[in-house]
């Protein structure tokens, strides 16, 4: 058990269960994390709202896995909002902090900014990807988008993947704190149904929203507890979601007292990326010289920039494949010279 009363719950996910009902959840405050994704560019709002949510569900979902690696959300859609990524690194060490990133990729002059963000991404897909690292084979599952939000697109992939009931109450914004500013600041409530026993598509398989619901998988009293407990969770509020004045402790009590709720320790969570110049070398490498040529600038380098926290790469073309002169569109294009 957790001495609740010495934490600090900014960047953090509560584990939870009911007792009396046997379902598992989480409770996650993303603050200084959800900032960081969100100001390292200038999105609109309906893509910064959609990045906000993506973001949440992850940290939300990705502590649900016995994941040694990572966990990865991906929208992609035919609207404005092209895409939308996110990644759940577990924790190295058992005291460690998990990583989360965020990304989008937007239409700018086809958004609505009055528009809700879920209806601007169009159709398309919602898909988990589970990568346990080196000598695994990567999992994914993958729904359509439905249901007018992507948690619920989140629900309806655990009911067809995992056959576990699953519902979130999410919230997230920009809010200003007396001598903090204006930061953003996200809070969500995910519950599940305690597995039974593990079911898994195959690899890669995927269905159509909706095929399965909680009232398909629960029967007789499960189906009650389930019921009560989401009817439980409908009452609460934004901002008790999103604090920061009430601690999820105090929230879990406010909601789920008469079912007894046991929390677990927290998990902290921070912003991290994976990205290296080793690694955007080995993306590079799948590049003919041709092409290595084309992204050579007129100062002879070649740049590439990470799309989730900006880093910025700079790579002599020759190390990347470039040996000799090449003609590209008619043009002969000279090895830039050797670095003293």
């Amino acid at each position: 058990m957790s001495k609740i009363n010495q934490l600090a719950w900014d960047d953090t996910v509560l584990p939870f269960q009911l007792d009396r009902s046997s379902i598992r959840g989480r409770v996650a405050r993303l603050d200084g994390v959800l900032d960081h994704v969100l100001t390292r560019h200038d999105y609109p709002a309906p893509v910064a709202a959609a990045v906000a949510e993506v973001a949440l569900l992850t940290a939300l979902i990705g502590p649900t896995i016995k994941l040694r690696w990572k966990l990865s959300i991906q929208v992609r859609g035919t609207g404005p909002i092209r895409t939308i990524a996110a990644d759940y690194y577990a924790p190295e060490t058992d005291d460690g902090p998990a990583r989360i990133r965020a990304w989008a990729s937007f239409d700018a002059d086809r958004l609505d900014e009055a528009a809700g963000h879920f209806y601007q991404i169009g159709d398309g897909y919602f898909a988990i990807l589970i990568d346990q690292g080196s000598g695994t084979q990567p999992y994914q599952g993958i729904t359509p988008l439905a249901g007018g939000s992507l948690a619920a697109c989140a629900g309806t992939y655990f009911a067809q993947s995992e056959q576990l009931p699953t519902s979130f109450s999410l919230s997230y914004g920009q809010s200003m704190l007396p001598g903090q500013g204006t930061q953003w600041r996200a809070g969500g409530i995910m519950l599940q149904t305690l597995p039974a026993e593990p079911v898994r598509e195959a690899e890669g398989g995927s269905g159509e929203a909706g095929l399965i619901e909680a009232a398909d998988i629960l029967q007789g009293a499960e189906s009650e507890d389930w019921n009560r407990a989401n009817h439980l969770l409908s009452t609460v509020e934004e901002m008790e979601l999103i604090g920061p004045t009430l601690a999820p402790t105090d929230l879990l009590i406010r909601l789920f007292h008469e079912e007894q709720p046991r929390v677990f320790d927290p998990q902290r969570v921070e912003f991290g990326c994976s990205c290296s110049e080793e690694k955007v070398r080995d993306t590079l490498s799948i590049y003919s010289q041709k092409d290595i040529a084309h992204m050579t600038t007129e100062a002879g380098i070649v740049t590439a920039d990470c799309q989730f926290c900006g880093a910025h790469y700079e790579f002599d073309p020759k190390s990347l494949g470039f040996e000799a002169e090449i003609d590209v569109d008619g043009k002969t294009l000279p090895p830039p010279a050797a670095a003293e």
